[in-house]
């Protein structure tokens, strides 16, 4: 009975390096596939972000100039939870309490209604915001999860 030949069962160490090469190269190609699929949704998230931020504008560019500013003007609540309801801007007695937005994750399905929502808002409680840099903040503060985050943190 022949024993085997230990030197023949070991690879040779260029079959070692040749076997890390293929390794190499195949997580080489799955790596670009991942960054390729990333660079789709940030791209899809971008176009959007810009859809939203365009409309948000547009809409901004309707309604009628902020009165002048008082000396202390109400700020509205930017980190409030959804849950917690706002009181009705001055002069809306009458309005209900009005539900603040849902925090935005950037999903496209949602989308839609978390503009609506924070337009709503906006529009019922024009006196808490002044300005346009103020309305955009305020919008922007409820982004707060997934994509809709790290596109606020990429503009401040």
């Amino acid at each position: 009975l022949a024993l085997p030949d230990p030197l023949l069962d070991t690879p040779a160490p260029q079959d070692n390096a040749w076997s890390r090469l293929l390794q190499l190269e195949a997580q080489v190609q799955i790596t670009q596939a991942s960054l390729s699929h990333h660079t789709s949704e940030l791209s899809t998230l971008c176009q959007t972000t810009k859809t939203i931020s365009d409309s948000l504008q547009a809409l901004l560019e309707r309604f009628p100039a902020a009165p002048a500013a008082s000396p202390s003007p109400q700020m509205p609540a930017l980190h409030l939870p959804a849950t917690r309801l706002a009181p009705p801007a001055q002069g809306h007695a009458n309005i209900p309490c009005l539900v603040l937005p849902d925090a935005y994750n950037g999903d496209c399905a949602s989308g839609e209604c978390f503009f609506q929502s924070c337009v709503t808002y906006i529009q019922l409680c024009s006196n808490n915001f002044l300005s346009n840099e103020l309305k955009i903040a305020w919008v922007l503060s409820y982004m707060k999860f997934k994509q809709a985050a790290t596109y606020v943190m990429k503009i401040f």
